[in-house]
């Protein structure tokens, strides 16, 4: 009876242990697959930023331009 007891509690910790180990293994591929989807945001957040900072440059030079050529007007008039 004790042997026969023994058994069924050796079934019952290899059913838990192979339920943990499947448990275990959903996580990590859960948790890697959030990795991934991480990754790609900052991928594509980081293009987005980069376009952001290209436009801002083209309209800093935009606005340098218009400054500079106002600039050249006023003193091509001060000078006539």
């Amino acid at each position: 009876i004790i042997m026969m007891s023994q058994n069924r509690q050796e079934d019952k910790d290899r059913d838990r242990a192979e339920h943990d180990y499947k448990i275990n293994l959903k996580a990590e591929l859960e948790i890697k697959l959030l990795s991934e989807k991480i990754d790609h945001l900052l991928v594509h957040q980081n293009k987005k930023l980069l376009e952001i900072q290209e436009m801002q440059i083209q309209y800093l030079e935009n606005i340098e331009n218009q400054i500079l050529h106002t600039k050249d007007k006023k003193e091509n008039k001060e000078e006539e």
